[in-house]
């Protein structure tokens, strides 16, 4: 009798994936990035106002309460609440890999690459005082004055409004027969419920940040725009509907029919992207369709933009550190004093063709003018 060599069992644990340390390092390499790049005032000949003494520079307007540290404050909770995403991400992949909400937040996070574009269109002028991106980099010297790192906290904006509109969806329909329209219509429903706490929550959340100096909307429409002319002037109807095509798209592509399947999921099956990775399929879906929506809000104020329909100004210009963002001279026509800056894209793209156009100061002083009384 033969006996064959002896197999020893040995007991081995789970196989862990090196993923989750994988972006959880690469997030942690990001934000180190943007401690090593920050800067903190209006640094760049571009936009600085030349002459203009260093240190800390005079608000010509009291903030929200008259706190003069909300820069500061806001600065810190967007820190904490990255620390907090980072870990949720963490998490999330350990636990639920491929997740659409996991996935969605991520995509909702990385749309940042165009928020210069995004701040350039709609006339939205950051504080100097925030940390931010070098002035003169590519894409970023898009941005009016300064690209400020805490829009990375963009996912709770963008994808928040989700967490508000789907619970009441479900609640209306566990009280409606199944021939209801919010059963036989689920995705307009969803739809038009974003649409409702969209506006609702970003105008809550954009006019007090206005207030709290963090930023302006230095010209708008006077036509569906709420404190027109002051420093604190929000374009409420157009701001608060467009920026809604993105978070209308960020919650319906995250939607679960009765099957289990994700809009996201469902789309990229169809066009069969990546079949044999469904959650690579989903974040493509997701990237791609919520980067279109981001573009279109942009385009829409672009519009608005080239028909020069934005004519109030935000009077006076709260940071003198800084040139006065006026690429169509309407700043100047409303007698504020210069030095002036047409920014990036103020040819063709803003619809004038030839640059900005020759205007001069008012001879009564105007209503920006030194004399105003800007209340």
């Amino acid at each position: 009798m033969t006996t064959g060599p002896v197999k020893v069992a040995t007991e081995s644990g789970p196989r862990r994936s090196v993923w989750p340390v994988v972006w959880i390092a690469l997030a942690v390499a990001v934000l180190l990035v943007i401690a090593h790049y920050a800067r903190i005032g209006a640094v760049s000949a571009r936009i600085r106002t030349p002459g203009f003494p260093d240190g800390p520079a005079p608000r010509p307007v009291d903030p929200l309460f008259g706190y003069q540290h909300w820069v500061a404050l806001l600065q810190i909770l967007t820190v904490v609440m990255m620390i907090q995403l980072i870990a949720l991400l963490g998490w999330g992949i350990r636990r639920h890999p491929g997740h659409p909400y996991l996935l969605m937040g991520v995509v909702t996070t990385l749309i940042v690459w165009q928020d210069p574009i995004m701040n350039w269109s709609p006339y939205a002028v950051y504080n100097p005082d925030l940390a931010h991106w070098p002035e003169d980099w590519p894409l970023v010297s898009l941005s009016p004055t300064v690209e400020p790192f805490l829009v990375i906290g963009y996912a709770s904006f963008y994808f928040g409004p989700y967490f508000l509109a789907n619970p009441v969806l479900r609640r209306i329909q566990a009280a409606r027969p199944a021939d209801s329209f919010a059963w036989r219509h689920p995705l307009i429903s969803l739809a038009v419920l974003l649409l409702v706490f969209g506006f609702v929550v970003d105008m809550i959340l954009e006019v007090t940040l206005v207030r709290t100096g963090m930023y302006i909307y230095s010209q708008v429409i006077p036509f569906g725009s709420i404190f027109p002319g002051r420093p604190w002037q929000f374009p409420l109807l157009w701001e608060s509907t467009l920026v809604c095509l993105v978070m209308i798209p960020a919650g319906v592509l995250v939607y679960r029919d009765d099957t289990g399947r994700t809009v996201a999921e469902k789309l990229a099956r169809r066009a069969r992207l990546f079949p044999g990775r469904p959650a690579l399929g989903m974040f493509a879906v997701m990237f791609v369709i919520v980067n279109i929506a981001y573009l279109a809000y942009g385009f829409g104020f672009q519009l608005i933009k080239i028909s020069g329909a934005a004519t109030s100004v935000a009077c006076p210009w709260p940071y003198p550190e800084a040139k006065v963002y006026d690429p169509q001279g309407v700043y100047e026509r409303n007698g504020q004093p210069g030095p002036y800056s047409a920014g990036i894209w103020s040819t063709w793209m803003s619809g004038q063709p030839h640059g900005r156009p020759d205007v001069s100061l008012p001879a009564g002083g105007g209503r920006c003018g030194p004399a105003a009384n800007h209340g």
